[in-house]
């Protein structure tokens, strides 16, 4: 039969079900399969800590949503076009978030009675008229997954494993995604044991050939690809992007890396991919805890490394302080935090920002170090490569913070070239940096010794040499107890605390002075309302700002990657609006700063819910926002679709 195929701008996609029912490598293929095509996307992957949760129960429901379009988009989307539900919990779990009209795909197998009762129904629901506001598909995706693949004599527990594959081929079809790059993904994956390789590649392609010959889907969908910058794209996730950063940062400065760290969730993934990267002088230690990971970066930055150690906010409590004696020692270190949800275990798989404080505050004593926070996935690299020459530079611990989505979440990252990425100078002492004067008591000769002192301070960054043991005539003390200023002799005396504790506080103030000026997004040059970010905040604000502005809002956006020190100009920049508005995934943690260091009064917008901030509703609290300030108000009721991110349909 002809079927007819429709163009689409964009279209949210969301796979659910069980942990258990391989949901994230699902959403995952059908990314790496629009990312082939060239759309552009953003993805977000949601799934419950625990290893097997709850089979069939809400708690235990995984998901993965992908978001790809024609154009620049940059959220994974509030609402879902498409839902993908594998059992009665993964339905009622997702259906709020459904848009009316949505398209929901069902897999009918295990609506029994039992399920239904676990994940909260009285009835079924595809029995009511409960879903009758959405385009309802029901389908035994496992029944036939079950009868496609027979012939390779797997047990039927085994063969329904295939059904997630059996929906992916459905979906790749209704959306004309390329099918090859999955199909070498699965001979690659079980080239071991044929038989599973064999039925989930069946599967799939059952999959793709039920949707081109059953009646129940007489449309099919196509996307075209997103026009981009001329380059090398590959798909990629915050944390990968995150751990090519620390390898760029190593070949950059020509240090070798050292990475220290304890798994932790969402860290884990950056140990695993830097231990894969031995050829370009990465050396990882999966430590026995938090304090032995962040101990040996020490180390390891003292032997003339640049260390680096890896964990969340709980990890964090654990090293703060070690990261105090890398401040006391002024030592390059690179501590990255992918924040989640907390206090204590928290939310371990949830997202959240609420470590700023903690980064800038939580060690004991005046111990001040730089703060920085990627926007993207793809821009992971970009942070931890600035990570890596502040560190270096200045000789000082810096606090990367990024986040649950950020790691998780994916988007397309052109590849940059060589010559395009900073070169980082660790500029190690050499030899004898201070001439001391000695006279001869009985002859009265005066006579000069050339020697070396750790802290005599290069007069730009204030930055104290750099001397890997085991060099000779570089000898010289270093620890956690306060130093005197120039020769580095321990010193309890309260005037040379007083300076060495405000020369390393300038020095960190000085980092500022190597920042590029702010990019203010205000077109017309004339908004009243600045709406102010940082981390993964950037998405959701863009998105909500473009809405505002295509309802006739004037708003301007700007975004923060360095917290600390904040860039020169951010104060002229906040003077120039009537109102500030800093969305966080905190209860304020940002605008407290803000308040503290400009004496703005900003206006507050905080979810700490353990998901991304929703764009439209941020757009309404901006549109609100810009009808105080300017008495106009704004209608954004034909804004305010997910569909609507860059051009309109």
């Amino acid at each position: 039969m002809t079927k007819q195929v429709k163009q689409l701008d964009r279209v949210i996609i969301r796979f659910a079900g069980d942990s258990g029912d391989g949901m994230q490598l699902t959403g995952d293929r059908f990314t790496q399969e629009s990312a082939a095509f060239g759309n552009d996307l953003a993805t977000f992957p949601n799934f419950p800590a625990e290893i097997r949760a709850p089979q069939g129960t809400l708690p235990g429901v995984s998901s993965f949503q992908v978001h790809f379009a024609d154009h620049d988009i940059l959220t994974p989307g509030d609402r879902p076009d498409v839902l993908v539900a594998m059992n009665p919990a993964a339905l009622r779990a997702n259906l709020g978030d459904l848009p009316k009209g949505a398209t929901i795909i069902v897999d009918t197998h295990d609506f029994t009675a039992r399920n239904l009762t676990k994940a909260g129904y009285a009835g079924s629901p595809l029995e009511d008229d409960s879903l009758a506001e959405f385009a309802v598909h029901q389908l035994d995706l496992t029944g036939m997954t079950v009868e496609a693949v027979k012939e390779f004599g797997l047990s039927r527990k085994d063969a329904a494993r295939a059904k997630n594959m059996f929906a992916l081929g459905l979906l790749s079809w209704m959306y004309g995604r390329p099918t090859e790059t999955t199909v070498e993904f699965l001979s690659r994956r079980f080239a071991k044991v044929p038989d599973i390789r064999d039925a989930n590649i069946t599967a799939f392609k059952m999959g793709w050939n039920f949707g081109e010959t059953t009646e129940a889907f007489a449309v099919s969908y196509e996307i075209k690809p997103a026009p981009m910058e001329p380059g090398t794209y590959r798909n990629i996730t915050g944390n990968l992007a995150l751990a090519y950063g620390l390898v760029a940062g190593g070949v950059q400065s020509g240090l070798p890396v050292f990475l220290g760290s304890y798994p932790i969730t969402p860290a884990s993934d950056i140990l695993h991919e830097l231990s894969r990267h031995k050829a370009f002088g990465v050396t990882t230690f999966q430590a026995e805890d938090e304090i032995a990971g962040v101990g040996s970066a020490i180390g390891a930055s003292f032997a003339g490394h640049l260390g680096v150690t890896t964990t969340s906010g709980p990890g964090v409590a654990l090293k703060s302080e070690a990261i105090g004696l890398a401040v006391m020692t002024e030592l390059p270190l690179v501590v990255v935090d992918v924040q989640r949800g907390g206090p204590s275990t928290g939310l371990p798989t949830k997202t959240e920002q609420a470590d700023l404080l903690q980064a800038m505050f939580g060690r004991n004593g005046e111990s001040p170090l730089p703060v920085i926070a990627p926007q993207s996935p793809g821009d992971c690299f970009d942070a931890a490569l600035e990570a890596c020459r502040i560190a270096v530079t200045y000789r000082t611990p810096v606090m990367l913070l990024s986040d649950g989505m950020l790691a998780n979440g994916s988007e397309p990252w052109r590849i940059p070239e060589v010559s395009e990425l900073p070169v980082i100078d660790p500029a190690f002492a050499t030899g004898p940096n201070h001439v001391s004067t000695t006279k001869d008591a009985k002859t009265g000769e005066v006579s000069e010794v050339a020697d070396f002192w750790p802290y005599v301070r290069d007069e730009e960054t204030l930055a104290r040499p750099w001397a890997p043991p085991g060099v000779a005539g570089l000898e010289h003390r270093i620890g956690g107890l306060e130093k005197a200023d120039g020769h580095g002799n321990i010193s309890y005396d309260p005037a040379n605390h007083d300076y060495m504790v405000r020369t390393r506080a300038a020095k960190v103030a000085r980092i500022a002075d190597s920042l590029p000026p702010l990019e203010v997004d205000d077109p017309t040059g004339a908004a009243k309302v600045l709406v102010l970010g940082w981390g993964s905040t950037y998405g959701p604000i863009g998105a909500a700002v473009r809405r505002v502005r295509r309802a006739g809002g004037r708003v301007a956006q700007t975004h923060l990657r360095h917290v600390n020190p904040f860039p020169k100009d951010l104060g002229a920049i906040l003077a120039r609006y009537d109102k500030v508005l800093v969305p966080e995934m905190n209860l304020g943690q940002l605008s407290l700063l803000l308040r503290a260091e400009y004496l703005v009064d900003t206006v507050g917008y905080n979810q700490v819910n353990g998901m991304p901030i929703k764009a439209a509703d941020l757009a309404e609290v901006i549109g609100s926002l810009v009808a105080e300030v300017e008495g106009t108000p704004l209608d954004l009721a034909g804004t305010l679709d997910d569909s609507v991110e860059g051009a309109s349909r």
